[in-house]
C-alpha cells in the first residue's frame, strides 16, 4: 500500500501561509511552542501513523471485532499500536498537559490527526472518544469526579463513550426511556438499553467511563427532563482504585458496512438491577452538556469525511501516475505509440482535479474552524470571542455534513480512477469508501444538520452571524480583485455569495410561513450550496496567497511562463496548483451551484405534495 496518506506541503501552506498558526506562539497559552516544535510533532505523528497504525488498516478490517463471553475483543494488531498511541500522548492533544494532554493548538492537532486518523480512523476512535467524554467531566464534573476520572481518560489509560441512542428513540433523543433513581448514598441506579455505542466495550483499556443520558424518576418528559450520568464499566473507589464490575454490559456488536475494527455495541444497563452512576452536572440539564460534546464530535466527523477523501485522493493520484494503460489521445492512431500513465487521459485528469479542489477546499475550511477555536483561546476581547463563536456555531453543521458527503464522493471517484482494481480489496480505496460512509450518519444525520442550519443557525442574532460570514467571503473577493488573473474568479464568488444571501432570505421567510415543510425539504440542498460557496471562498483565498508567490518565482503571471516555471520548480508547481484548483472549481463547479440555488429559490413543492401512495411499492 502506498504510504502517502495526506499532503504535507498543503498542510504547511494552510498552517503557516493561510492561517499564520505561528502567531499563536506569541500568546502565553502557546508560548512554549515554536514552528520547529510544531513541525516535529507533525513529523512524529506521521512516523507513528505510517509505521504502526497504517499496517492495522486492512488487517483490522478483515479481522473485525468479536464478542466472547460478554467481552469485546478488538483486532489483535490494535494492541501494540494503541500502546504506542497512548505513550505518544496522541489521545488528547489539545488538553492541558497537567491533565494528560499536550496543550497543542487545535490547528496543530488537526495536522497530526491527518496522519493518525487518515491511517486508520476505526483504530483511533478508541483513543479519542476518551478525550471527548473527558471534556464533559472537565467542564461539568465536580472536583471529585475530575480527580477520579479525568487524567486517566485524557491519557487513554481509560476510554470513554457517548451513550445517547436507544432502539425506540433514534435521533429523537427526547423519547429515551432509560431511567435513573437516586440512592441514599447520592449515586443513581440506572436501568435501560442503548444502541450504536462506539467503543462501548473493548479490551484495550482496563476501564471505560460511559456518559449516559437518562431520565430521573418524576422528571419532565422530552429533552427538558434528561440528565447526564457517569457510569464506569468498573466502579472506581474513592481512592481511585478499581472496585467491582458495574452492571453495564455489551449485549451485541453490529455487523457493519465499514469500520469493522471499531466496536459498535448494544449496551444493557441495570439488567441485574445493580448499575450505579454519578450525576454529571445538574439534574435535567443533561442535553446541554451532551450537545457540547456532540458539537465537538460533529466537527470531528466532518474531519473524518475530509481525511478519508484526502487519503483516497492521494492513493488515486499515485496510482494514476504509475498505471500504464492506453495511448495518449494525440497518438491514438499510431499503432507504435507506447502506453502512457492514465494521468495523461483527460477524463482521469478531470476526476483528479475534482478531487484535488475539494480536498484542498475542505482542508482550509476545517482549519478555518480550528483557527477560530485557537484564537478564541487567546482572545481577551469579548466581542472578538462572540464574533468567532458565532462563525463556529454557524459553520459546524456545514463542516459536518458537507465534508462527510464530499469525502465519501471523493472515495467513489478514487475507485473510478483505479477502475476494476479499485473495487477489489487489493487496494485501499474500497475500504476507505466503506469506512467513510458512516460519517454522514454519525452525530446527527446530514439531514438533521441541514435542519439545524435552517431552523437555528441562519437566524442567530437576527441574521447578523450569517451576514458576518458573507462579509468574510466578500473581503476575500475584494482582495482577489486587486491581483492579476483573479479578478473574474473573484467576481464569480461575489455573485455566488450574494445569491446565497438571497436564497437564505427566501428559505427563512418560507420557513416562517404555512409552507414550512417546503422550506425544510430544501434545507439539505441549501446546506450543500452553502458548502460549495465555502469551497469557492477557501480556494479563492488560497489563490490570493499563491499568485504573488508564483509571480515572484516565475517573474510573471503569464500562463505559459508560470507553467514553464512550475515544470522545473516544486514550489512554483504547488502554487500553480492552487490557481488551477480555484480556476476549476469556480469556473466549472460554481455555475452548477448557481443553478441549484435557482432551484431552491423556486421551491417546487413536489416533495411535500406527493401522496404517500404515489411513491409506489
Amino acid at each position: 500500500m502506498a504510504q502517502v496518506i495526506t499532503d504535507r506541503r498543503d498542510i504547511d501552506f494552510v498552517l503557516y501561509e493561510q492561517f499564520n498558526v505561528e502567531e499563536l506562539t506569541q500568546h502565553e497559552k502557546f508560548a512554549e511552542f515554536n514552528k520547529k516544535t510544531f513541525d516535529l510533532i507533525i513529523k512524529e505523528a506521521r512516523n507513528l501513523a505510517v509505521k504502526e497504525i497504517l499496517p492495522t488498516f486492512a488487517e483490522g478490517d478483515r479481522e473485525g471485532v468479536r464478542l466472547e463471553n460478554g467481552q469485546v475483543k478488538v483486532p489483535a494488531c490494535y494492541h501494540r499500536a494503541y500502546k504506542l498511541f497512548r505513550e505518544g500522548e496522541w489521545t488528547a492533544m489539545v488538553a492541558d498537559p497537567e491533565l494528560g494532554g499536550q496543550g497543542l493548538p487545535y490547528c496543530i492537532s488537526q495536522a497530526a490527526s491527518e496522519y493518525l486518523v487518515g491511517a486508520n480512523y476505526a483504530f483511533t476512535l478508541y483513543g479519542v472518544v476518551g478525550h471527548a467524554a473527558g471534556e464533559l467531566v472537565e467542564i461539568y464534573g465536580t472536583e471529585e469526579q475530575k480527580r477520579l476520572f479525568l487524567k486517566k481518560m485524557y491519557t487513554g489509560e481509560w476510554s470513554g463513550t457517548m451513550q445517547l441512542t436507544e432502539p425506540q428513540a433514534g435521533s429523537d433523543v427526547g423519547a429515551l426511556t432509560t431511567s435513573a433513581v437516586k440512592n441514599p448514598d447520592g449515586t443513581y441506579s440506572i436501568t435501560g438499553n442503548k444502541i450504536f455505542i462506539t467503543a462501548g466495550d473493548q479490551d484495550l483499556t482496563e476501564n471505560i467511563i460511559h456518559p449516559v443520558l437518562a431520565r430521573i424518576e418524576g422528571a419532565p418528559s422530552g429533552t427538558k427532563g434528561i440528565s447526564l450520568f457517569l457510569i464506569p464499566k468498573i466502579w472506581v473507589n474513592a481512592d481511585g482504585s478499581l472496585g467491582e464490575p458495574n452492571d453495564i454490559v455489551c449485549t451485541g456488536v453490529e455487523e457493519k458496512m465499514g469500520i469493522h475494527g471499531s466496536s459498535t455495541c448494544s449496551m444493557a444497563l441495570g439488567s441485574k438491577g445493580n448499575c450505579r452512576g454519578l450525576l454529571l452536572g445538574e439534574e435535567n440539564k443533561g442535553m446541554r452538556a451532551m450537545f457540547y460534546m456532540m458539537n465537538v464530535a460533529r466537527l470531528a466527523v466532518g474531519f473524518i469525511g475530509f481525511i478519508s477523501g484526502s487519503a483516497a485522493y492521494m492513493y488515486a493520484l499515485n496510482y494514476a501516475r504509475e498505471r500504464l494503460q492506453g495511448k495518449d489521445l494525440e497518438s491514438i492512431m499510431d499503432p507504435d505509440a507506447p502506453q502512457v500513465p492514465i494521468i495523461r487521459h483527460p477524463d482521469v485528469r478531470r476526476m483528479l482535479l475534482w478531487m484535488k479542489a475539494h480536498v484542498e477546499g475542505m482542508r482550509s475550511f476545517i482549519y478555518l474552524i480550528s483557527s477560530l477555536i485557537d484564537r478564541q483561546a487567546c482572545a481577551d476581547d469579548d466581542k472578538i470571542k462572540e464574533y468567532n463563536q458565532g462563525l463556529i456555531d454557524l459553520l459546524t453543521p456545514v463542516v459536518k455534513s458537507y465534508c462527510s458527503d464530499r469525502g465519501f464522493e471523493i472515495c467513489v471517484e478514487a475507485i473510478q480512477v483505479y477502475g476494476g482494481y479499485g473495487y477489489t480489496r487489493e487496494y485501499p480505496v474500497e475500504q476507505l469508501l466503506r469506512d467513510c460512509k458512516i460519517a454522514s450518519i454519525y452525530e446527527g444525520t446530514n439531514g438533521i444538520q441541514a435542519m439545524d442550519l435552517l431552523g437555528r443557525k441562519l437566524g442567530m442574532k437576527g441574521g447578523i452571524v450569517f451576514m458576518n460570514f458573507m462579509q468574510e467571503i466578500q473581503n476575500t473577493a475584494g482582495q482577489a480583485k486587486a491581483i492579476g488573473g483573479l479578478k473574474e474568479m473573484a467576481q464569480s464568488v461575489d455573485e455566488a455569495v450574494n445569491r446565497l444571501g438571497e436564497v437564505a432570505m427566501h428559505l427563512g421567510k418560507t420557513a416562517m410561513s404555512p409552507d414550512l415543510k417546503v422550506a425544510f425539504a430544501y434545507a439539505k440542498p441549501f446546506l450543500d450550496v452553502m458548502g460549495d460557496v465555502c469551497m469557492a471562498w477557501m480556494l479563492l483565498w488560497r489563490a490570493t496567497l499563491a499568485a504573488p508567490k508564483l509571480e515572484k518565482l516565475a517573474g510573471s503571471l503569464d500562463a505559459k511562463v508560470r507553467q514553464a516555471t512550475a515544470a522545473k520548480n516544486k514550489d512554483a508547481a504547488f502554487y500553480e496548483g492552487q490557481l488551477q484548483s480555484a480556476r476549476y472549481f469556480i469556473n466549472s463547479i460554481l455555475p452548477i451551484t448557481m443553478g441549484k440555488m435557482n432551484a431552491i429559490e423556486a421551491s417546487d413543492p413536489a416533495t411535500v405534495e406527493i401522496p404517500e401512495a404515489a411513491f409506489g411499492g
